[in-house]
């Protein structure tokens, strides 16, 4: 496995970025790692959470070896604490993200842009993220994880039932009145959209500590997408003991990686 720190210049940023990459490499003689060669290679989209950066995920797990045996590609780009979104006030990271980067690593590593070779997770910021960007491209994505996290990544209020995503996600504030139904931060909309438009359905792994602070918004989460009749997500929620921690979010990375594998 190789890992390259990649720096260049974004159009869509109007600035350099600094994105760290996991390459796949077929190895006879590493000793106590087994590596996988493929003819196309898979690509993991890593996202990291509101307190971290793009070299946090090589920092506090072992996702390279993770992947190894997959020959599997891991993207890790740095979104500062933007909430994966074209901010009115900041950069366009939404854009940034699941537009231009894809293009620009196929560019420099001829990554697969196949759907069933692409898979978008994270954590926290990075799990709402992960959802955000999988639901409004579903062409792009065969799979979603989201760890420590739900459509909505905070706590909520008592009254789940009566949300507007217009006023409950500090919209105003962040997008400066752009009209949000229908865009990519309509998380619900998209996901009805793509069962009644028949659109190609991202797989969904969900996951969060039973002591998250953030476990409300992972149920109502999970409470929206088992509503689908027939579960045509394939969505799969699982709550075990733990919280918003490292440990956490290095154990169910492994099982997200199983649970596209199968």
């Amino acid at each position: 496995m190789a890992l390259v720190h990649t720096h260049f210049f974004s159009n869509v940023l109007g600035r350099g970025v600094g994105c760290e990459v996991i390459l796949p490499q077929k190895s006879t003689r590493l000793i106590g790692m087994e590596t996988k060669e493929r003819e196309r290679i898979p690509v993991l989209w890593l996202l990291h959470g509101a307190s971290d950066d793009e070299t946090i995920w090589q920092r506090r797990t072992s996702i390279e070896r993770y992947v190894a045996p997959l020959g599997m590609a891991v993207v890790m780009p740095g979104v500062e604490v933007s909430g994966y979104a074209d901010l009115a006030h900041g950069g366009n990271f939404y854009s940034y993200v699941a537009k231009e980067l894809p293009a620009v690593m196929e560019g420099f590593f001829g990554f697969s842009r196949a759907r069933e070779d692409n898979f978008v997770c994270g954590l926290s910021m990075g799990g709402a993220g992960a959802l955000k960007i999988g639901l409004a491209n579903p062409e792009q994505y065969a799979a979603i994880g989201c760890l420590s996290a739900g459509i909505f990544n905070r706590r909520l209020p008592e009254d789940t039932l009566h949300i507007d995503p217009e006023k409950d996600r500090g919209a105003f504030i962040r997008y400066d009145g752009r009209q949000l139904a229908g865009s990519e931060e309509d998380l619900i909309g998209n996901a009805k959209r793509i069962i009644a438009d028949g659109l190609p359905v991202p797989r969904i792994y969900h996951s969060t500590g039973s002591e998250d602070f953030l476990l409300d918004s992972a149920h109502f989460t999970r409470d929206f997408f088992t509503g689908f009749e027939g579960n045509p997500f394939d969505y799969v929620y699982e709550e075990d003991p733990g919280a918003h921690t490292w440990e956490y979010w290095d154990d169910h990375i492994q099982r997200f990686l199983a649970y596209i594998s199968k």
